[in-house]
């Protein structure tokens, strides 16, 4: 099992890093089960459940109250801001917390739509997930906003950088598009999206959803006003996150109770959150940072942390892209390792339909997703509907062994 360790800016070996994770000691028919699941949710290791618990048995209130467990889940969540704020390269205050990623973009368009007129001009793309497009579908309909959708070039899935600047004009007052595929593993220029928006004065709205787990987000390098995650795809649990620049969140005309808080970050948040989940955020950001040696404060922890981990992705992505490509009956989907890339790759077996597929890889212990993601554009241009894609992802605790056992069992497939 290849250590991540790189002379001193090494973060733990792959096996120190296993021993946090209790889900990966599971057998399955005899096999251990190996999660390459990971684009649709992570493990999640001890100290991240610890801190939930320790929150609901010690600490479980609701805010800003004049007694102790109301004022300790004030600081606790205040602390999650924080952490979320390291993790992003924001500010707390610039840290909204919600259900989950597609909720927080519904909410946040419906925001934003109060600001719209009809005839004005959305702009979304085909490679992304539904989350960052139904909402503004949502608005055409509702509002008679019209939408631009950027293609995907099929054969690389990528996309299509001068059908992207034909469409977005001085009528354009949003862009909303993905870091990474969720389905095919893109990396997409956020920078250069982002640039080519504010030209026009659109806000800027990335999901980085699958991007985060991958890749440490900079807001601020990105350029971005609003930017999306999802705390369960980085090993925490199932609260969604979203960044919004000051001004922005003080700006819009969120829906909400009229007693509710009228300042930011609040503002943006409808009735009682998740705080057992928040405090897992804290938690996960907190764990992610503790991977690396030495850093002044956890974004340099963080940055030295994400340094290492993405070479162990993208050495890993490699020995997967190139073993499957091996398999005689194996298609492959979406942008080779010679470009950036997430360790996320989509395939299809000829003969067998995707989910049997998934099925028959979890009879040997190997957890695979299937479908389309929700990213069903992706599929629809790919001409793989109904039955989609099969999917596996390259998480911190993925080992070198577990990629050549799905390899080898891929191999072994038989319509």
């Amino acid at each position: 099992m290849a250590p991540l360790l790189k002379e001193n800016r090494a973060v733990a070996s792959v096996e120190a890093i296993r021993a946090h994770f209790p889900a990966l000691a599971r057998m399955h028919r005899g096999h251990p089960v190996a999660y390459f699941d990971g684009p649709g949710g992570t493990q999640t290791p001890h100290q991240v459940a610890d801190a939930m618990v320790e929150y609901l048995f010690h600490h479980n209130a609701n805010t800003h109250w004049a007694y102790p467990s109301s004022a300790e889940t004030d600081a606790i969540l205040q602390r999650a801001r924080e952490a979320m704020a390291d993790f992003l390269n924001a500010a707390p205050e610039e840290i909204v917390f919600g259900a989950n990623a597609t909720t927080l973009a519904f909410h946040f368009a419906r925001a934003i739509g109060r600001e719209l007129r009809s005839g004005d001009e959305i702009v979304v793309t085909e490679l992304d997930h539904h989350a960052n497009v139904g909402p503004w579908q949502a608005l055409a309909v509702e509002r008679g906003i019209v939408l631009r959708m950027i293609r995907m070039d099929a054969a690389t899935g990528q996309l299509d950088w001068r059908d992207f600047e034909s469409k977005v004009s001085d009528r354009t007052k949003v862009v909303a598009i993905g870091a990474a595929s969720n389905a095919l593993g893109t990396i997409n220029d956020i920078v250069r999206a982002a640039e080519l928006a504010h030209s026009v004065g659109a806000l800027v709205l990335v999901d980085a959803v699958h991007y985060a787990p991958h890749h440490l987000v900079d807001v601020q390098t990105l350029g971005c006003d609003l930017l999306m995650c999802s705390a369960y795809k980085f090993y925490g649990p199932h609260v969604g996150v979203m960044y919004g620049r000051r001004e922005v969140l003080e700006r819009l005309p969120f829906p909400k109770l009229e007693p509710a808080p009228d300042a930011a970050p609040e503002r943006a948040e409808t009735g009682t959150l998740n705080h057992e989940g928040i405090a897992g955020v804290a938690a996960t950001v907190d764990f992610l940072a503790s991977l690396a040696k030495g850093g002044e404060n956890r974004r340099e922890r963080l940055e030295a942390a994400f340094a290492v981990l993405d070479e162990h992705g993208t050495a890993l992505v490699r020995r997967l892209w190139n073993g499957l490509a091996e398999c005689k009956r194996v298609t492959l989907y979406g942008p080779n390792t010679d470009v950036p890339r997430t360790s996320t790759v989509a395939f299809t077996v000829a003969g067998i339909p995707s989910r049997e597929v998934a099925r028959r890889l979890s009879e040997q212990g190997l957890f695979l997703s299937h479908g389309d993601f929700y990213a069903a554009t992706v599929v629809e241009r790919l001409g793989l509907q109904p039955e989609g894609l099969v999917r596996a992802g390259c998480a911190c605790y993925t080992t070198e062994e577990e990629v050549d056992r799905l390899v080898a069992v891929v191999q072994r497939l038989t319509p």
